[in-house]
């Protein structure tokens, strides 16, 4: 059951693929609902009540075996009363920074206080890019350093029943950043070397690469969806990315694909 749209902050048709593999695997979807109640049934299963998340139509309810919540997080500013020290916190309770001198991301409001990780708004929640992040930022206030910390290169996986791994930016965050008109989309579904010789999974995986064609085509954003799309995603090194073209890439995988069918072979 999903109130709006699968895994927000993703590319859309990305997400929408993988709704698609999980479908026909036969797994069902409510879309645009919330649930209201939650109930033992006469029946022994468990009564799920739920309306509409845009407000219309009635009540609709169904009977399942098991029912899993995932209720999202928040951060515990509140908790840590941080208000005390006159730190700003956003309507989700996280922290909001500031952009101001040296800490530049990591900055609250307050000069002297710093924040890492998920409390800090508009940040991606993984353990990794905290920890980097406090190192960087430990960097810059005590080692000379000048580089902040760049959110928006963090290769990503998400271990779903089609796995998915992406690294930049969505095409819908390109479109919003840069424009429609100054974007290219290059896309293509293909068979993994590991399904070739029992013969089966055509176009089991799919690769999407934007880039930016006012920039020599310079690369915004790689998504990927396939078996070991974890292993795959983080393969394409982010600091690669930064001045890589899509022929570069191209070239990159070529590359890659025959080093790995020579060790295969000998």
């Amino acid at each position: 059951m999903m109130r709006s749209i699968p895994l927000r902050g993703f590319d859309q048709q990305c997400a929408e693929q993988i709704c698609a593999y999980m479908q026909e695997s036969g797994t069902k979807f409510i879309r645009g609902a919330i649930p209201s109640s939650i109930e033992k049934a006469a029946s022994g299963k468990i009564k799920v009540s739920w309306k509409s998340s845009t407000g219309e139509g009635g009540m609709a309810s169904d009977e399942y075996d098991t029912v899993l919540l995932a209720i999202g997080r928040y951060a515990l500013t509140e908790q840590c009363n941080v208000a005390a020290a006159g730190v700003k916190v956003s309507s989700s309770k996280k922290i909001e920074g500031t952009g101001i001198g040296a800490g530049s991301h990591e900055q609250s409001n307050v000069p002297h206080i710093f924040a890492i990780g998920d409390v800090l708004e508009g940040r991606p929640e993984l353990t990794p890019v905290a920890v980097q992040a406090g190192i960087m930022l430990a960097r810059r206030l005590y080692g000379g350093g000048t580089a902040p910390m760049d959110y928006d290169l963090v290769p990503t996986a998400v271990f779903s029943p089609l796995e998915y791994g992406c690294v930049g930016l969505s095409e819908e965050d390109c479109i919003a950043q840069y424009g429609e008109d100054k974007i290219d989309v290059y896309h293509q579904q293909f068979k993994p070397l590991e399904l070739t010789l029992p013969g089966r999974g055509d176009n089991a995986s799919y690769v999407k690469v934007i880039v930016d064609k006012t920039d020599s085509e310079r690369i915004l954003g790689m998504h990927y969806l396939g078996w070991n799309a974890g292993e795959v995603i983080q393969g394409l090194d982010p600091s690669v990315l930064i001045a890589s073209t899509a022929s570069l890439i191209a070239s990159f995988i070529a590359s890659l694909t025959a080093s790995l069918i020579a060790s295969l072979i000998s």
